[in-house]
């Protein structure tokens, strides 16, 4: 099968280019002839107040990709559906609503102003069917792209139902976001497992207010002797946080590493951390805990999205309910209890990723 995937890649940095070029490799591996429409301008910057691109790449780029598309050049978008029109299968990987003018500017390329009833199948491959914190335009724009669609193709059951009312008459599947690790499984993997605990936590990856950042600083102002390394791009700046810590007396206690974490740096942070804390208020999925997992390292989440789906509650990690401070503060304290950390950390053990994969491109391709 000849098939298109249209979506972030190298230079581009985070789980959506990391994901997107590992589809690339396994459809390949699969033995289809594929193609990886990526960007040189995705977003304009003042949408996107972080680091965009990466100078290094993390994990292998997909040979031959094509990085034409430009967020302010609408004939590109349509010169890219045409491209496509002789392929089986295109892919459009959405991981906001500010790309879908351009997709739309492709599927006007693949087929002109009506549904398509021959050529491509167009399935659009959503990270999230709406952002965590929305703008007037999201929904709208949205509703239009899965109705041009083919299909969908979603993480989670509650995502697959706002698509379905989105567009009712689209199809749309569910299958679980498999591990897409920046780096190699096991290539970098630091385990202690009989270390006397650290009485440090790690909070890993971009800090937005939908991840419960502020909770967790709470919680952790009620326990003693605890300490935090916050990692990771802050969404609207540090300014609010650091006042926040100041405020709950944590000072000496919480360290700020604002900025993009290079996967080099990642194993060591981990190392240094007896759990990793995902204090989500809501979400989707997450590769944060498939990361914690390739590192030895137990997780504290919350019930939020797919994240109870992967840490097996009082095994490898303890999970506790979403924005609400009493009852992570709970999960902090129990997690401290004597002998908790070095029985959880012996319960790690790295996801095996070759069935998700397996069900994933099955529920792709079956479109």
């Amino acid at each position: 099968m000849r098939i298109a995937i249209v979506g972030p890649a190298f230079p581009y940095k985070g789980g959506g280019a990391h994901h997107t070029t590992e589809l690339a490799h396994r459809l390949t591996a699969q033995g289809h002839d594929v193609t990886l429409e990526s960007w040189k301008a995705q977003y304009p910057s003042f949408l996107y107040p972080g680091e965009q691109t990466i100078s290094t790449p993390e994990g292998v780029p997909f040979p031959g990709t094509r990085r034409a598309l430009a967020w302010y050049r609408p004939d590109g978008w349509v010169r890219a559906g045409r491209r496509m029109r002789s392929h089986d299968l295109v892919v459009l990987v959405v991981l906001s609503p500010v790309q879908v003018p351009a997709y739309l500017g492709m599927a006007y390329g693949l087929d002109g102003l009506g549904r398509k009833r021959k050529g491509p199948r167009l399935v659009v491959l959503c990270h999230n069917v709406l952002p965590h914190e929305r703008k007037p335009y999201d929904v709208p724009l949205m509703r239009r792209l899965l109705r041009r669609a083919d299909g969908a193709l979603v993480h989670s059951a509650q995502q697959a139902q706002l698509a379905r009312d989105l567009a009712p008459g689209t199809p749309v599947l569910t299958a679980g976001l498999p591990a897409h690790l920046p780096t190699p499984p096991g290539g970098h993997r630091i385990v202690v497992p009989d270390a006397e605990p650290a009485n440090h936590l790690l909070f890993f990856g971009m800090v937005r207010p939908y991840k419960g950042l502020d909770v967790l600083l709470r919680a952790l102002a009620r326990i003693e002797d605890v300490t935090l390394t916050v990692a990771g791009e802050f969404w609207g700046g540090v300014d609010d946080t650091r006042a926040l810590i100041s405020s709950l007396g944590l000072d000496a206690r919480v360290e700020l590493r604002p900025g993009y974490v290079p996967a080099d740096d990642v194993p060591k942070l981990f190392a240094d951390a007896d759990a990793l804390v995902l204090p989500y208020r809501t979400a989707t999925a997450s590769q944060n805990v498939f990361m914690a997992y390739e590192h030895g390292v137990p997780v504290i989440a919350t019930r939020a999205g797919t994240l109870a789906d992967h840490v097996r509650d009082g095994s490898d990690g303890l999970l506790c309910d979403p924005d609400d401070l009493d009852s992570l503060t709970d999960a902090l304290r129990r997690f401290y209890a004597p002998g908790e950390p070095a029985r959880l950390r012996a319960g790690v053990k790295p996801v095996d990723a070759e069935p998700h994969w397996a069900a994933y491109l099955e529920q792709l391709l079956s479109h």
